[in-house]
């Protein structure tokens, strides 16, 4: 056999093999030998030595290793050949066969002639032929059948084969192909299972799954050659077994089984590599899986333990004890919120964990890696329940001491009203005096159930949660209730002998000047009746002390003082833990529409039922809450909580964060755009939905108003504290945070205004910062040549909306846009404007106090304006007079530097007509206003003309009607040309507006409505005294209340835009008719 390297393929030698001169019919002699055919050829000495040798090689490399050893036979015919051929046959033989022969046999030519030249030169040429194995002549056939048997014969030569040369062709190359891509496929295979076997496992999950996707896809291309070749191979076998298909009789030569052998072994070499194959394959793929697994395993790990680090940041963070009752609740709540989300985690954690054990169950290559993970990742989570747990329960000890000391401290308040309450002129008298005893040991007897009696079981009992500052309050506690029984025992020693029998009457003594405490005067209506009496009771319980100082002989009014100072540190107390409450309820509220409305805005889980209106308008409809968030989450609230036990010093507070609460101004001036978005949406599913998951009874658009409500909500706390706060080291602060927040809500109700005026041309900044603004009456009249025009026509005036800037005084007319019924929005339409440089001003017209005139140009245009009330008149008068001086005094100086003779008189204020025009004609024009003048203002508070309630009453809204006169006007003035000025600004009744103080229900008014600080109430009918019937839009009652307790809702869906308090402009609040007094500061101001 030749070497792999050289051997011969039928499909290389295809075209010589197809000539037919050599061929092998698959017989076999007696010994096994391996026949090959020489038939007729006529041209076989035209064929070129080296298709000879191409043939005969392969031919001789065809039958099996075990049939080729044993040696060929060659069967020659040449019967219809001559001699010559004969010769060249055997000849070419000898020198070209390439294996072993074992007998050659040669069938002569048949004719006599031939055949005798056969006879003798083949005897003679022998040694020519140079073969070593034996020539034998045959003369026909029969001769050929002695020496191989008929069946091993092809037909040609007597035989009974049924050899077809272009079947064998077929065969032969369908079979070595076949071998071919069988060792071809064999090889590739283990190409691939060394790439395989070398690959090194990646460090990342994607890197491992690309991984996977490639070697599968490979594998799928391996596997699809082995069905191909596989196929091949079967239909090569149905083509070697068609002749027994064909014939169940037909036998096949040794060739023909050899060939069916040959495709039955390398069928069985391709079964062995697949099998082979797929048992690699599924290792590798296996291994392979695991990897990614373990790469997801372990990214998820690192995922969750840096989710359990963060929850065990956070709970570590929470504090155990709290400062206070609602605080310990406060951080409880924010701990089992914590809990809940730490479920999520720990369940994760939990989860990952019992995969990494199935990993280990299935046997999986990393189990080294996994176990310990799976181990740390239960252990942490044992490690954060047990932290939770412990947290909680801590906090709950806390809570009960925190109750406890509450509770102790609750009795001794309770203790002090009690001893505040008990009126002198009883305890005068025998009687009065037991029942006062009665009255006290009875309270006594509720001492056991809210004292701290055992300060040594308390420290045994909460050693666990006892800080330094929380030891320390429960001494404190302990300590008031040892001074609150010492007053007890006072109270009671003194009442004792006020009860004994008396010889002579005990005459009650006033308290000396400066014991008396004295609180700021407020307007009644701002004033509740629990804070009046609490102020009586603390008054009252002075006598009592002083007659206690009597009957005892010798008591010292030291120890009276320092319980007017508790008194007061109770009441202060009480302010700042409504601050702190209301305050942590704030926060709370508004990260829930941050969580519940805004955050639901970009979940695509709702985006179904997010109306188009809606669409990237996040930030109009709740404008910047998340800074207003932030900022007292992370900043205002904590530094509150730190003055809990000094809230005279709040106002510290305030004042350091003074320019942060300025972010309430961008707020409310977005408020019109939040209410109109909200108008177009508020009925969606979308807002429906948030409200149902957050369980809120109000919709949002209560709770888009508690920014308002809230920085109202300040100056309130900030009077109450420094109401209580007289003398304490803090007041100065807390009456200068007051006036900052007072000069921001004037800069917000300012800068509502200014944003509603339309139809001014030109930049509103380019007049100066704005001082005043508010709604007035206004008559007009002016000179035409030298005669004036009197229009008797008018006898109503105009309503106009004034802003006082530094430059210029606008008239603008207020406006109500389209909507239905209270839902109207005001603005204001530009109708004129003065320069404050050419204005003068008469203080006093018609004989009315609270009518001035504003004029220029000589008297020739004259403004009479009438105000609500003579303070607002005044305070009018106040800030265009400063402006006006201020004008004088740059004027004065600038002349005197160009050493001018002319120089404007500075004027008096105490002339009754008040003339401040800054040019030379101002004498004459004083003239003219004192022949029109009429009495002074009457500023007397008790007049007849002053208001009965200062704040917003109904004369904010409803301006007077003036008496017919005879004042000019002319149809050319712009100001007079409109006919819709005939009406004036009414309270609409649907009017909203929010509470700002509480309001208890009085004895003897049972139609006396109650409401809270906060409620949203709308206006039925407008009373007398200030008092107006509203309906509570929460509880849905109707009844009276003071109508200074009121505050104009500023957005579109109310009657009014502007933001104003329960005080008019003298005591320093926000009102819709009148501006804020001169000493307010504002925080708006805008430069020109």
């Amino acid at each position: 056999m030749q070497q792999e390297s050289d051997r011969l393929f039928a499909a290389d030698i295809d075209p010589d093999l197809r000539k037919r001169f050599a061929f092998l019919s698959g017989g076999r002699a007696e010994n096994g030998s391996p026949i090959i055919v020489f038939p007729e050829f006529p041209a076989f000495d035209e064929l070129q030595e080296e298709e000879f040798h191409n043939v005969l090689t392969y031919l001789t490399s065809v039958p099996s290793v075990t049939a080729s050893g044993v040696g060929f036979i060659l069967v020659i015919d040449r019967r219809q050949d001559r001699w010559t051929a004969v010769k060249g046959t055997l000849l070419r033989i000898a020198g070209s066969f390439p294996v072993h022969l074992q007998l050659v046999l040669v069938l002569r030519p048949s004719t006599l002639f031939q055949r005798t030249l056969s006879d003798i030169f083949f005897k003679f040429n022998r040694d020519e032929f140079k073969m070593k194995v034996p020539v034998v002549m045959l003369s026909s056939v029969t001769e050929l059948h002695a020496y191989i048997d008929r069946t091993q014969l092809p037909q040609e030569l007597g035989g009974t084969q049924d050899y077809c040369h272009d079947t064998w062709i077929s065969h032969r190359t369908a079979i070595e192909a076949f071998a071919l891509m069988v060792k071809t496929t064999a090889q590739t295979l283990q190409s691939f299972g060394t790439e395989l076997a070398e690959t090194e496992l990646p460090n990342d999950a994607q890197a491992t799954s690309n991984l996977l996707a490639t070697h599968t896809e490979k594998k799928g291309q391996m596997k699809e050659d082995l069905c191909v070749a596989l196929g091949q191979g079967g239909r090569l076998l149905e083509s070697i077994n068609e002749p027994l298909q064909r014939e169940p009789d037909y036998t096949m030569n040794q060739d023909e089984l050899e060939n069916l052998a040959t495709v039955q072994r390398l069928l069985g070499q391709l079964d062995e590599t697949e099998t082979a194959f797929d048992d690699f394959w599924e290792r590798h793929q296996t291994k392979l899986e695991q990897c990614l697994q373990l790469r997801h395993f372990e990214y998820y790990f690192r995922e969750v333990r840096a989710q359990l680090d963060v929850v065990s940041e956070r709970v570590e963070a929470f504090s155990e004890v709290g400062i206070s009752p609602a605080h310990a609740e406060h951080i409880l709540r924010e701990l089992n919120s914590q809990e809940e989300k730490a479920c999520d985690v720990l369940d994760w954690a939990l989860s990952l964990a019992a995969e990494g054990d199935g990993l280990i169950e299935s046997a999986h290559y990393a189990e080294d890696s996994i176990l310990p993970k799976c181990s740390e990742l239960r252990a942490v989570c044992d490690e954060v329940t047990s932290f939770l747990k412990t947290k909680k329960v801590l906090l709950l000890r806390a809570m009960e001491l925190h109750h406890c000391l509450e509770k102790a401290s609750r009795w001794c308040e309770e203790g002090i009203y009690l001893l505040a309450s008990q009126p002198v002129d009883r305890c005068q008298s025998q009687d009065g005096a037991e029942a006062a005893l009665q009255e006290l040991e009875k309270y006594l007897d509720t001492a056991a159930q809210h004292q701290i009696t055992d300060l040594n079981a308390i420290w045994r009992d909460y050693d666990s949660i006892l800080n330094p500052e929380l030891r320390e309050q429960v001494e404190k506690v302990f300590q008031k209730q040892v001074s609150m029984q010492e007053m007890f025992e006072k109270r009671r020693v003194s009442l004792k002998k006020l009860a004994a029998k008396q010889t002579r009457p005990v005459q009650p003594v006033a308290p000396r000047p400066e014991a008396i405490i004295k609180f700021p005067m407020s307007p009644p209506a701002h004033r509740s009746q629990e804070t009046r009496n609490a102020e009586d009771n603390i008054l009252n319980v002075e006598h009592c002390r002083i007659v206690e100082v009597q009957v005892q002989n010798g008591g010292s009014r030291h120890g009276s003082l320092s319980e007017e100072e508790e008194n007061l540190a109770v009441l202060r107390r009480h302010v700042m833990n409504e601050l702190l409450e209301t305050e942590r309820a704030y926060v709370e509220e508004l990260l829930c529409v941050l969580q519940g409305y805004a955050a639901e805005m970009d979940n695509p889980a709702m985006a179904h039922l997010l109306p188009s209106a809606l669409l990237n308008r996040k930030d109009v409809l709740f404008g910047n809450m998340p800074e207003i968030y932030q900022f007292h989450k992370r900043t205002f609230l904590r530094e509150l909580e730190t003055y809990t036990d000094v809230p005279e010093l709040v106002g510290r507070c305030f004042l350091e964060r003074m320019g942060d609460l300025q972010i309430y101004e961008k707020y409310c001036q977005n408020k019109p755009r939040s209410e109109s978005l909200w108008r177009q949406c508020s009925d969606c599913a979308f807002f429906q939905e948030c409200q149902r998951k957050l369980e809120h009874k109000l919709g949002l658009d209560s709770y888009l108003l508690k920014p308002v409500q809230r920085i109202t909500k300040y100056q309130l706390i900030l009077k109450e504290l420094l109401k209580y706060s007289k003398g304490c080291e803090g007041s100065e602060d807390l009456q200068e945070a007051l006036s900052s927040i007072l000069g921001i809500l004037k800069a917000v109700n300012d800068s509502m205004h200014l944003i509603a005026i339309t139809g001014y041309e030109g930049s509103l900044t380019e007049l100066g910062r704005l001082l005043m603004q508010g709604s007035f009456s206004v008559w007009t009249e002016h000179k035409k040549g030298h005669a004036k025009v009197k229009d008797l026509a008018r006898f109503k005036p105009m309503q106009r909306h004034l802003f006082l800037h530094e430059k210029a005084l606008l008239f603008c007319k207020r406006r109500e846009e389209n909507g239905e019924g209270y839902e109207k929005a005001p603005s204001y339409s530009f109708k004129h404007s003065l320069n404050m440089s050419a204005v003068g001003i008469t203080e006093s017209a018609k004989g009315d106090n609270k009518k001035f005139e504003i004029w220029c140009n000589s008297r020739e245009e004259v403004f009479i304006v009438q105000a609500a009330t003579p303070e607002i008149k005044t305070s009018w008068l106040n800030e265009i007079r400063k402006v006006l001086t201020g004008q004088l005094k740059a004027c004065r100086e600038s002349s005197q530097k160009k050493a001018s003779d002319t120089m404007s008189p500075s004027p008096t204020s105490n002339s009754p007509p008040i003339c401040l025009s800054p040019f030379r004609n101002c004498q004459k024009s004083v003239k003219k206003g004192e022949e029109k003048k009429t009495d002074a203002v009457n500023s007397d508070p008790n007049s007849p003309s002053s208001p009965k309630h200062k704040g917003w009453n109904k004369a904010s809204f409803s301006m007077d009607v003036p008496e017919v006169h005879d004042g000019y006007s002319s149809a050319e003035d712009p100001m007079n040309s409109d006919p819709e000025d005939e009406g004036g600004r009414k309270l609409a009744v649907g009017d909203r507006f929010t509470v700002v103080a509480d309001y208890e229900k009085e004895k003897g008014g049972p139609q006396d409505l109650s409401v809270k600080s906060g409620d949203m109430v709308q206006l039925i009918k407008e009373g007398d005294d200030g008092q107006w019937f509203v309906r509570n839009l929460g509880s849905n009652k109707d009844g009276w209340v003071a109508a200074a307790n009121l505050l104009t809702l500023i957005t579109e869906s109310k009657s009014s835009q502007s933001l104003c308090s329960s005080e008019g402009s003298v005591t320093g609040n926000l009102n819709t008719s009148s501006s804020c007094s001169e000493t307010y500061t504002s925080f708006s101001d805008i430069k020109p």
